[in-house]
């Protein structure tokens, strides 16, 4: 198939946590136009079955395939894991997730084989983290943790209240308990509280940060099909956002943590297409 290295990357999440991901290729691969599109209408995935978020990632992809991507990203962990490898068989173009990248970066760096995740009910339940790393190194000990009250306290704009803090340090505690030396980051609005979990972790672990290890597996993974784009982008809006609801919302809090000032989110409804 013919794909134009100048077309836009596509990139959905299940809301506004992919935004991350977003942002980190917006730093990391600049010449790189942008699609992406949050399912703000029927979040949160973490608590749905994998049948269900299989067909709502399977809608959103076809929505990306219908602006013309070149590569999709599966900026949303949870439908990394439970729909990636179907999506994977079902569309000829190349598409990412955000599970393997950070899996990998996690077994290298760990030193005592003691590896944490933080994560959604459905991403913790589906063990795939546990799966990819044990490959890596079979020696590796995983310990999952779902913290479910992050993404709702991330989306109310708490990142800094106390609120946050007294909810993070009772997640934190039972890991803190097993001697872990690495935290995956495992849900794409985690990396927003980032200074947080790694003043109640300690110097002593590292954090892994998924979206950042996904834009840089991302370039190697166009520079391989030959789609890296290698021309300024001069386009006016390098960047088109689209939601299935709240569309004033999401713009404001992705003005809050984008590089670049989001000057239109357009809502659309996916059933339709």
């Amino acid at each position: 198939m013919n794909i134009d290295a100048n077309s836009p990357i596509g990139v959905f999440d299940s809301g506004i946590g992919g935004l991350t991901v977003a942002r980190e290729i917006m730093r990391n691969l600049p010449m790189e136009k942008i699609v992406y599109f949050g399912d703000t209408a029927r979040l949160p995935y973490g608590s749905k079955s994998k049948e269900t978020v299989i067909r709502y990632s399977r809608q959103i992809v076809k929505f990306l395939q219908s602006q013309g991507v070149k590569a999709v990203v599966v900026a949303c962990n949870t439908a990394s894991a439970l729909a990636l490898d179907t999506l994977e068989k079902e569309i000829d173009i190349p598409i990412i997730g955000v599970v393997k990248p950070g899996a990998k970066v996690a077994a290298r760096e760990t030193v005592g084989k003691k590896v944490g995740v933080i994560a959604t009910e459905a991403t913790i339940n589906s063990q795939l983290y546990r799966e990819l790393i044990q490959e890596i190194d079979p020696e590796i000990s995983v310990v999952g943790k779902a913290c479910p009250l992050f993404v709702p306290l991330v989306e109310e704009g708490w990142r800094k209240d106390p609120v946050t803090e007294i909810v993070a340090r009772r997640y934190l505690k039972e890991l803190q308990e097993e001697d872990i030396d690495t935290l995956i980051l495992g849900c794409t609005h985690y990396p927003l509280l980032r200074g947080l979990i790694a003043d109640i972790m300690g110097d002593d672990v590292r954090l892994v940060n998924p979206a950042y290890e996904t834009s840089l597996a991302l370039k190697q993974l166009l520079t391989q099909h030959n789609l890296l784009n290698q021309k300024n982008v001069e386009e006016e809006f390098p960047y088109r956002f689209y939601v299935s609801d709240a569309a004033e919302k999401f713009k404001s809090f992705a003005n809050s943590i984008l590089p670049y000032d989001v000057e239109m989110t357009k809502q659309i409804n996916l059933e339709n297409i």
